[in-house]
């Protein structure tokens, strides 16, 4: 047994030293190479990182410091100037534009969307939510809903429908149903009552306890006396 080891050893010794001859032999041949690579790296951090500290973080504290107003003025049902601001204070539109790649901007993107709307300007309402694409549970299905009412409003249902069904997925409480009866007045739009029938009665079946689901049997036997 021990010499089989002996001889086992003798074998992987050499192989063990050809390889770091030849490790070797590629850092000396590749030297200024692995370098420069190695260089160009660090010199990538080091960016990232000034970028971040030195002007990511001032600007998203500007940014937030201007949301303030707009926010205000939200508040009040102001859309106009919450959005365009007042002359002496920008808007939502101006901090969008500004301040690009700070979370306030893609705030104020949600913001917009929801003023936009309010305006009857459905268009540039689907391209300020366009430009949201935050992580919160809470926002993004109401965001993603309030595309599909602004398609409706274009009367694009089938992408309004889209939207509904995307938002229904995410199971809030509030706003899935919502959706989903939303979305079953777009089917309804499109002579789809089959597929009606089925979104309404999703909710009588999941969210029996919602406020959409008191009266959705009125609505699962419209469609369905549609669909003949």
């Amino acid at each position: 047994m021990s010499k089989k080891k002996k001889q086992q050893g003798e074998f992987e010794m050499p192989n063990v030293q050809e390889a770091l001859s030849k490790s070797e032999a590629f850092i000396e041949t590749y030297r200024k190479e692995l370098l420069y690579g190695i260089g160009a790296v660090v010199i990538l951090v080091v960016a990232i990182l000034a970028f971040h500290t030195y002007y990511l973080v001032p600007r998203e504290t500007e940014a937030q410091e201007k949301m303030i107003f707009c926010v205000s003025q939200f508040e009040r049902d102001s859309f106009h100037i919450a959005l365009r601001g007042d002359g002496m204070n920008e808007g939502f539109e101006a901090i969008i534009d500004d301040y690009k790649f700070t979370d306030a901007a893609e705030l104020a993107a949600a913001y917009a969307g929801v003023c936009a709307y309010h305006l009857g300007e459905y268009e540039e309402a689907i391209d300020y939510l366009d430009k949201f694409d935050a992580r919160s549970v809470n926002m993004t299905p109401a965001t993603i809903c309030l595309r599909g009412d602004a398609y409706v409003e274009l009367g694009e249902y089938n992408k309004a429908v889209k939207d509904f069904l995307r938002a229904a997925e995410t199971r809030n409480e509030m706003v899935a149903p919502r959706s989903l009866k939303k979305a079953g007045l777009a089917y309804e739009a499109l002579g789809k009552y089959d597929k009606a029938v089925k979104v309404y009665t999703e909710i009588k079946d999941t969210y029996f306890n919602s406020m959409e689901a008191g009266d959705i049997d009125k609505y699962i036997e419209r469609a369905k006396a549609l669909d003949k």
